[in-house]
């Protein structure tokens, strides 16, 4: 089952999202794990109580607080819907607190056995404020892991930010994280097509967002001219405009505490040995500084079916070996997050395993 991981930092608008999401019909068979319910405001669509900390909503979405143990929280939330004492749900939306670091989340729902055993990371969504999110990511290092790590970034409040404010912020986004689609959100408004099965593979369906995740590769030469433009924010993909930003990526580095977004790409297969091997090395040798790493493998010993890799820090997900690719190009694409890693090191010795 997926879920979706929704984080930003204090004041970004992030339940005002998730109060615009639990009043659609279309979200009706979702779970909402929430710190409090006060802060969602749910006094309108709540029909009833469940149990001292489940309720059910106009909607029919399940709502429920998190406990200490958010581990425990999933394992319950599911054994009530086993036994009938809520509707049955398809997907879960996790609300983290505004000084929330994604990362340790993210491990629970990699590495936990009885929640690994039901549930799957759908995605992270990160909602970044047009008038406050520069200072935010100036001052706040836990605003830039959120937004470094989203496969998501909505920027919020751009109906009264300067249009020259947002189009700075969504420049300096497109810098630290190229491979987020942005999306402009007014007063909560988005899509739950935008938001959902965005980050991982889908088991169900056998396909990826890999377009969506790869976007870095647009990035990849980092001397590329903008050519005059500067990306904009509104409903469309903000990260389709003014590709590689070199000058602006360079001035964001400085600021966003070592954290950059790149991608490695390489255009014949590799052997996966060779492959697995250099990451079990990585993840030893900086794995805390490897903030997520996802993409796409061509590998020798299986012509026709790439592998799927997808981890945080020393964690990775067990490889996913697809049937087929997704589309025509068969690169071998890799998107990194990292803080304090330069991609010199990372293809150095990529490089260095590929020739021994």
């Amino acid at each position: 089952m997926p879920v979706m991981l929704l984080t930003g930092f204090l004041g970004s608008g992030k339940t005002t999202v998730l109060n615009r999401l639990l009043k659609r019909a279309d979200m009706a068979t979702t779970a909402v794990i929430v710190n409090e319910f006060g802060e969602v405001g749910l006094d309108h669509v709540l029909i009833e109580r469940s149990s001292g900390d489940t309720v059910l909503l106009a909607s029919g979405c399940v709502c429920c607080t998190m406990r200490d143990d958010l581990s425990a929280t999933l394992t319950q939330l599911m054994l009530q819907r086993i036994q009938g004492e809520i509707p049955p749900f398809q997907r879960v939306i996790i609300e983290t607190t505004g000084l929330a670091d994604p990362a340790p989340i993210l491990h629970m729902l990699m590495t936990d056995p009885p929640v690994a055993a039901r549930y799957r990371l759908g995605g992270v969504v990160a909602t970044v404020d047009a008038v406050n999110g520069s200072a935010t990511l100036d001052r706040q290092m836990e605003g830039v892991k959120q937004a470094a790590v989203a496969d998501r970034l909505l920027v919020t409040k751009t109906d009264i930010a300067a249009p020259a404010q947002t189009a700075a912020l969504c420049a300096r986004l497109a810098a630290l994280n190229p491979g987020a689609r942005m999306i402009a959100v007014v007063d909560g408004a988005v899509a739950p097509a935008d938001l959902f099965d965005i980050g991982l593979y889908n088991a169900e369906t056998k396909s990826l967002d890999v377009q969506n995740w790869l976007r870095a590769e647009t990035y990849a030469d980092a001397g590329h001219s903008n050519h005059g433009h500067e990306p904009e924010c509104d409903e469309r993909d903000c990260s389709e405009h003014g590709h590689a930003h070199s000058h602006t990526a360079r001035a964001a580095h400085r600021h966003d505490h070592g954290i950059q977004s790149f991608c490695i790409v390489r255009d014949q297969p590799v052997s996966w040995a060779a492959f697995s091997n250099w990451l079990e090395i990585l993840s030893e040798w900086r794995g805390d500084d490897l903030l997520r790493v996802k993409g796409i493998v061509n590998i020798d010993e299986r012509p026709g079916q790439p592998v799927v890799i997808h981890g945080v820090q020393r964690i990775f997900h067990p490889p996913v070996l697809l049937e087929r690719w997704p589309s025509d190009n068969q690169r071998t694409r890799i998107v990194f997050v990292t803080r304090n890693i330069d991609r010199a090191a990372i293809e150095a010795t990529l490089h260095a395993f590929e020739q021994a």
